[in-house]
């Protein structure tokens, strides 16, 4: 035997090898024939190997298309890749499925694992909101085409609410922001423009107490001609919050502020203990403001 010849048999033999020890996915993966590749794509599904049984739905859509497979097929393929949680790749299966197949006997389940798909790539309320508002218009306009007796109702309206819960917070902490800032005239302005939008937010509450508290730092902190009108302004902002939530843990508060503002326009009340304590900590507020707000404007001269 030459040498030409030994180096053929060293390659056979190792083709041969290679051959034999292809795994049992690989062989499937291979094949041209239908049903091996399908009975073998639910074989891995039902043993929650969800990769693998994505792969061999998705290299089986080629071979079923347009037959009476193909709708399980593609129906499969998504359900395989949200088994395995690539929700992403899942919810555009779901979407092509429904585009093409929209009466299969797969499709209200495909719909609500769609929803269940974009509910679950949205983004925490610090980060872009856009995600949460896709999802609740895909919520909603399903619980619209499945109304009554609906099984999953339940579970929409808990995504519903988590997902307005969210948008709230947003809004809610984006105008929390100003009154961080101290710009407690932006800040007003903020927080009464959420409830314009939105008069059902979840921190309703949170937003009449810093309404108030804006308006009130706001008049504190203002020249002395301009203080009467700005503290009438927190009283009107006082007496919303005081009649919408009586009984609010920021209640005594928002008393001590009303009683402070009824003297600084002249009128007689009562004086509570802290009140006096309260005074100094604004007057050393405001003093403090309005020197860097003159050392601002000694800098931009």
């Amino acid at each position: 035997m030459n040498y030409r010849q030994k180096i053929v048999l060293i390659l056979a033999a190792a083709l041969f090898a290679a051959v034999g020890c292809k795994s049992e996915y690989d062989v499937i993966f291979g094949s041209a024939d239908i049903d091996v590749k399908y009975n073998g794509a639910f074989k891995f599904f039902n043993e929650k190997k969800y990769l693998k049984a994505a792969t061999l739905f998705e290299s089986l859509s080629v071979l079923t298309a347009g037959t009476e497979r193909d709708d399980t097929v593609r129906f499969y393929w998504g359900l395989s890749n949200y088994r395995y949680k690539d929700y992403y790749t899942a919810e555009t299966n779901f979407s092509n499925f429904l585009d093409s197949y929209p009466r299969s006997p797969f499709a209200e389940e495909a719909r609500f694992l769609r929803l269940d798909c974009l509910y679950r790539a949205t983004l925490r309320y610090e980060l872009d909101q856009a995600p949460t508002r896709q999802a609740i218009s895909a919520i909603m306009q399903y619980l619209a085409e499945y109304p009554g007796e609906n099984p999953r109702k339940e579970a929409c309206d808990k995504m519903l609410q988590n997902l307005n819960e969210r948008l709230d917070r947003k809004a809610y902490e984006n105008a929390r922001l100003y009154y961080k800032m101290e710009d407690y005239k932006a800040s007003r302005v903020a927080f009464k423009n959420i409830l314009k939008d939105d008069a059902e937010n979840v921190y309703r509450e949170d937003i009449l107490y810093y309404i108030a508290m804006s308006s009130f730092k706001y008049a504190n902190l203002s020249v002395q001609s301009k203080q009467r009108d700005r503290y009438m302004t927190f009283i009107d902002d006082y007496l919303n919050f005081a009649g919408e939530y009586p009984e609010s843990q920021y209640r005594r508060e928002m008393n001590s502020l009303y009683r402070r503002a009824q003297r600084a326009l002249g009128r007689n009340v009562a004086e509570d203990e802290d009140d006096n304590v309260k005074d100094k900590d604004f007057a050393r507020e405001r003093k403090k403001m309005l020197k860097e707000q003159k050392k601002k404007n000694e800098t931009s001269e």
